[in-house]
């Protein structure tokens, strides 16, 4: 891949169907914003419908030319997840690209969605394992559909528990956080074996140290600025990951200096824990349980 990749080296892409979630701030926007440039057709998936509007007259003025929809999802809902899956199919019935970006890090106490869920664990891995799932037929009329899920540095401490998925027996805030963010890798990882020859790409990213909004905590959103990028600058993993033909299924991307903190995109390595396929088999199998989503046009992981 080339050393400084950037936002001009994204291939003219007309014709083409996204949606990025959390795309009213942070890096969602920025990935938004350039697909849109590029000539992709891009809904707007975000659970604040006002932050949402407002996102939308940013990108139609920043991108007069492009062509951006906006449409309510909640991820720690999944009644709101299968309304949005039904709207989303209906609007875009080949889906192209699907961006798994929303999230929420570092959660004071431990919360719980409106189904029960943890609220990290369910609205970054649970709400997006939902999210494929349901919006697998658009995918499937695509002639070359990808689904890129964004991750964190931070999946590089997760610790996996299978009989601890919504931190009940222990609960801290970052460390919550680093689970679910292990749990998009063993996902996208186990989603790109699933979907064998199929042509489904399932590949990952992630922004390094980029000031997004999510970092709430003043430590770490003071060494964010101190040390890391913009979010424009950390949604360029995202945008190699979506756009460029010579991604392959299974492949990660950070930001490429300062050791992966900063800079243009670059192969990521995987924490050991990601390549884990018996647990990335039995997460997915927990997910499934637990959302009541299931993915039939997959044969089983061997």
């Amino acid at each position: 891949m080339k050393k400084n990749w950037s936002t001009r080296d994204i291939p003219r892409l007309e014709g083409k169907t996204a949606i990025v979630t959390g795309a009213n701030s942070g890096i969602g926007y920025f990935t938004a914003l350039e697909l849109g440039r590029a000539g992709v057709e891009v809904m707007v998936a975000c659970r604040d419908v006002q932050k949402g509007q407002a996102a939308l007259e940013r990108l139609r003025a920043e991108a007069p030319e492009a062509s951006f929809s906006l449409e309510k999802l909640d991820l720690a809902s999944l009644s709101s997840v299968r309304a949005f899956a039904e709207r989303a199919r209906t609007a875009m019935p080949t889906l192209d690209l699907l961006v798994n970006n929303a999230g929420l890090m570092a959660v004071p106490k431990r919360q719980a969605t409106a189904d029960g869920f943890e609220l990290q664990f369910g609205t970054n891995h649970l709400g997006h394992f939902a999210l494929t799932g349901l919006l697998m037929p658009a995918l499937a009329a695509s002639r070359a559909p990808r689904v890129v899920t964004v991750s964190s540095t931070a999946a590089y401490w997760g610790k996996f528990d299978l009989t601890n998925l919504q931190s009940e027996k222990h609960y801290s805030p970052m460390g919550t956080y680093g689970n679910s963010k292990l749990a998009n890798l063993l996902f996208m990882l186990e989603l790109d074996r699933r979907a064998g020859a199929t042509g489904l790409i399932s590949t990952a990213a992630e922004p390094g140290a980029s000031a997004t909004g999510l970092q709430k905590q003043d430590f770490v959103a003071r060494l964010t600025r101190l040390f890391g990028q913009s979010a424009a600058g950390g949604a360029l993993p995202s945008l190699y990951a979506a756009t460029m033909p010579d991604v392959k299924g299974g492949d990660y991307f950070h930001p490429g200096a300062r050791f992966g903190l900063v800079g243009p995109p670059a192969p990521s390595k995987f924490p050991k824990r990601a390549r884990d396929e018996v647990t990335a088999r039995a997460l997915w199998e927990a997910s499934e349980r637990l959302t009541g989503v299931y993915y039939p046009s997959f044969a089983k992981a061997t």
